[in-house]
């Protein structure tokens, strides 16, 4: 940036342009020696906790993460280190871990450097996998496509399309209801930002998706694998038609002109109109990024939320009827609209939902890398190391959630609510409740929560 005198008035200094960050490395060979070289180029120490390498804390983490996340904090504090494979991640758990992370000095952390990197082998460079003045500009030429009226069109969309749903169930049926709830979301997602018919097999839209996501889902030691056979380049493969279908709808968007994009309704057309208050606007491959990202952290967590919380409600019958009966007396029968789906509206089932996103978090962790070296809650933390948080084990903390085990959502009334430490509730960041879902993370490292 620079500033300059013209006839003795100071010009206004000229903005640097605003680049696309650098592409990531996916080589896993690259990747460790990356870490390798990390963790010996620190300065100071680690904190606290398993460093020697384990293959069974390794396998253990991958299958089952909480009860070795609690035991740690247990043993050693809120700030603790584990190696995993053969890097060493800190961990930050509890209500002032989190809120100095996500609130407070969030800019001493990196997602993007971290593992949420691995997610641009599917979502390229969109708002969860990028930082900075980047990703700010994103935000904010994508702001006006998500207008109080736009999201309530959605909303209307989200109705329709859950109660064809619903009709089509009988009672007596057994169901499987991750598969129904999976189905379902990923309808009003093709619908919502493609402007795609669910039911029109030409696009395939939706079923080259799940084939790209399944690479999330495997075990560490099988995502690095490499080859036209592997997770990964089933994930490649698949990257390439869903490419070429979403750049094939754009251009056609393109050529009808930016009225008839607006007009679509869907957010691909929303963000193909769209321009910032100074002109600015996204490329093809912005908004190819923008559109897969808000796909990938619109679907999936959707899924096992409203799962986990037909799951609950199923297993607390007192629960079950409080939420039933404010349905009853709320809409008397009606098919719900946007304006219902609040807190203020339907409190009893916000309470279910709230409850339901501690105890099942979908972004259960949060990879980061260190910016700079810093101390949280007394501990010396190195800069430049992998660090997580991890909701999922801060909702389970027994000195924060008594009984944390139990389904309790009367521990979301809105003055328990009140009371809550700042940190203590972060399904989705610093943020929480239904407005929130709009706000999601990815799993880590494929590890995700399953009721299968």
């Amino acid at each position: 940036m620079s500033t300059s005198v013209n006839n003795g008035k100071r010009e206004r200094p000229k903005q640097q342009p605003i680049v696309r960050p650098a592409g990531l490395t996916h080589s896993p060979i690259k990747r460790l020696k990356r870490e390798f070289l990390a963790e010996h180029r620190r300065e100071g120490p680690y904190p606290p906790g398993l460093l020697k390498p384990s293959l069974g804390r390794t396998i253990g983490f991958a299958k089952d993460p909480l009860p070795i996340l609690l035991d740690s904090y247990e043993r050693f504090g809120p700030v603790f280190t584990l190696r995993i494979m053969s890097v060493p991640v800190v961990f930050m758990l509890g209500p002032e871990a989190n809120h100095f992370a996500l609130v407070s000095n969030a800019d001493r952390f990196s997602w993007r450097e971290g593992s949420m990197g691995d997610l641009t082998a599917l979502l390229g460079d969109g708002l969860l996998t990028t930082d900075g003045p980047y990703h700010r500009r994103g935000r904010k030429i994508m702001l006006p496509a998500f207008h109080r009226d736009r999201i309530a069109r959605s909303g209307e969309l989200i109705v329709e399309e859950a109660s064809a749903a619903v009709s089509q169930l009988s009672p007596g049926t057994n169901l499987d209801i991750y598969d129904w709830t999976r189905t379902l979301a990923l309808r009003i997602a093709m619908r919502a930002l493609f402007g795609f018919d669910p039911d029109d097999r030409e696009h395939a839209a939706a079923e080259q998706f799940e084939t790209a996501l399944g690479y999330f889902g495997r075990d560490y030691f099988v995502q690095l694998l490499r080859g036209p056979r592997t997770p990964f380049g089933r994930l490649e493969s698949s990257r390439k038609q869903l490419d070429r279908l979403i750049y094939s709808e754009i251009s056609r968007r393109r050529s009808e002109g930016a009225a008839a994009a607006e007009q679509s309704g869907d957010l691909l057309g929303l963000l193909l109109a769209t321009t910032s208050a100074d002109g600015d606007s996204l490329s093809d491959e912005e908004i190819r990024d923008q559109v897969m990202t808000l796909l990938f952290a619109g679907h999936d967590t959707t899924t096992s939320t409203v799962t986990f919380m037909l799951y609950e409600l199923s297993r607390n019958p007192e629960a079950l009827a409080k939420v039933l009966n404010e349905l009853d007396q709320k809409l008397a029968g009606r098919p719900p609209t946007p304006a219902d789906l609040t807190g203020t509206e339907l409190p009893e089932l916000e309470m279910a939902l709230d409850e339901t996103l501690r105890l099942y978090p979908p972004a259960w962790i949060a990879p980061r890398r260190t910016v700079g070296s810093f101390e949280c809650a007394g501990v010396s933390v190195p800069g430049g190391i992998q660090l997580s948080l991890s909701s999922w084990a801060s909702h389970h903390l027994p000195d924060v959630w008594p009984d944390p085990e139990e389904f309790k959502p009367e521990r979301f009334t809105p003055e328990a609510k009140a009371s809550l430490a700042k940190g203590a509730y972060i399904p989705f960041g610093g943020r929480s409740s239904m407005p929130a879902m709009l706000k999601r993370l990815p799993p880590y490292s494929g590890m995700r929560l399953s009721p299968r």
